[in-house]
């Protein structure tokens, strides 16, 4: 599946719509960083990646790894809308006995790649698929979305070292630099400045794009298939709690929960 960047866009749109009403009234849910990432995650589902909802272990697909595994919302509103799994799935998040948990879970949840969610390992085990995939000469790719407050974790730098030594062209690691983490702003927490020019330094290709231009973010995967012998690295610059005003920008809505008013008026913001 391949549609227009306003069929993407519409699609971005319906994935946040989801991601509120997942979260629902009175319980709290990763939004934030889940909002964040709607434009990427839909680029990839609807724009880039080969896979099959009918059948999601064909051995030819992409891989598709959320090493933020906490925003798992925004990519159970991007299988639920493939077809992955019915729709109605959603309205069952994080219940006991559910397939949609807070953190994606590969052994309950058809299009899961992996298990997901204690941060920093999310890019070695990408590193792993990639470069198996190498060896057993497929021409699939493997996307790896992380955040930028795992940038702080050891582990994020043993993998950029080993695919960029082993050459995995195969691997496109897309950071959502937001800029906040579940208690503040990166730069007053952990400050992993500046970032291009380490990941350049470790031998990715990098590209630097708005994340919530879907013009930006086709070209930048587009222009990643060219790309031979190195790693690729996109850097998106990204809004938290994108497209609900008043949960932009703000740690309060990482994983925050709404009364009846806010949902309303976050659903009505996405809608209009």
């Amino acid at each position: 599946m391949s549609l227009d960047l306003k069929q993407l866009e519409d699609k971005a749109r319906k994935l946040r719509m989801n991601i509120i009403r997942m979260i629902g009234v009175g319980r709290k849910g990763h939004l934030g960083g889940s909002c964040s990432l709607a434009e990427i995650v839909s680029a990839l589902y609807f724009h880039k990646m080969r896979h099959d909802p009918t059948h999601p272990g064909w051995e030819e697909r992409d891989r598709f790894l959320l090493s933020k595994g906490h925003a798992a919302l925004v990519q159970y509103a991007a299988l639920a809308e493939c077809g992955y799994f019915p729709e109605g799935e959603l309205e069952r998040v994080k219940e006991l006995g559910a397939m949609l948990q807070g953190h994606p879970d590969m052994r309950k949840t058809p299009g899961i790649e992996a298990n997901t969610g204690s941060l920093g390992q999310g890019l070695s085990i990408a590193c792993g698929m990639a470069a198996g995939l190498r060896l057993n000469k497929r021409h699939s790719r493997v996307y790896c979305v992380v955040g930028d407050g795992e940038m702080a974790e050891g582990q994020i730098w043993e993998a950029a070292m080993a695919a960029a030594y082993y050459k995995l062209d195969n691997l496109i690691a897309i950071l959502d630099h937001n800029g906040i983490t579940a208690t503040g702003p990166i730069v007053e927490r952990f400050d992993t400045n500046p970032i291009p020019s380490k990941w350049e330094a470790f031998g990715w290709n990098v590209q630097i794009i708005d994340g919530h231009s879907m013009k930006s973010i086709v070209a930048a995967l587009d222009k990643a298939d060219r790309i031979v012998g190195q790693p690729k690295l996109i850097i998106a610059h990204t809004i938290k709690g994108r497209g609900i005003p008043f949960a932009e920008n703000s740690a309060a809505y990482h994983n925050g929960q709404f009364t009846q008013e806010q949902y309303d008026q976050a659903l009505r913001e996405l809608a209009g």
